[in-house]
């Protein structure tokens, strides 16, 4: 996988793989090629979406008519990667989705707080593309948001 954008994580074969929307400790998540890329070691929250594309200006302006100059997840992974993805659907860590019984899908306030950990172990090596997110006009974030911690622990031998 390294050096390449041909494969990359993907929700979608995540559920298929696994046959649920839940990611939490044990959880191995997929790439579009089927093939394992990591497996969840550590999960404080055990919330995550798997549903949303990365924000974008077409987002910002579509629900609140203000994408021009909005930072957006979609830019800032393919400033990271050197691409120029259309739309990136990742794996939205800490993110409180939740499907109703009507089938309506709603983001609600996060079940996370400051200092929760999340541990991925990498079964690939591969190149990652992290954003925080950067919707302050909905309950993703509680309307507040904030940095996030990343940490790449080299481990040899696994």
């Amino acid at each position: 996988m390294e050096g390449t954008h041909d494969e990359f994580l993907s929700p979608s074969v995540t559920i298929d793989c696994n046959e649920s929307l839940h990611i939490g400790v044990g959880t191995v998540l997929y790439s579009n090629l089927y093939r394992p890329m990591f497996k969840v070691v550590h999960d404080d929250v055990q919330c995550h979406d798997v549903l949303f594309p990365a924000c974008s200006k077409a987002m910002y302006d579509f629900f609140y008519q203000n994408g021009t100059d909005h930072s957006n997840c979609l830019d800032n992974i393919n400033r990271a990667l050197g691409t120029n993805r259309n739309i990136i659907q990742p794996i939205n860590f800490f993110m409180n989705t939740r499907v109703e019984e009507n089938g309506k899908i709603v983001i609600a306030k996060p079940l996370s707080k400051a200092g929760d950990q999340l541990t991925l172990r990498a079964l690939e090596n591969c190149i990652i593309g992290i954003s925080a997110c950067s919707v302050s006009e909905a309950d993703t974030n509680s309307g507040n948001c904030t940095s996030l911690e990343v940490t790449i622990d080299e481990i040899e031998g696994n």
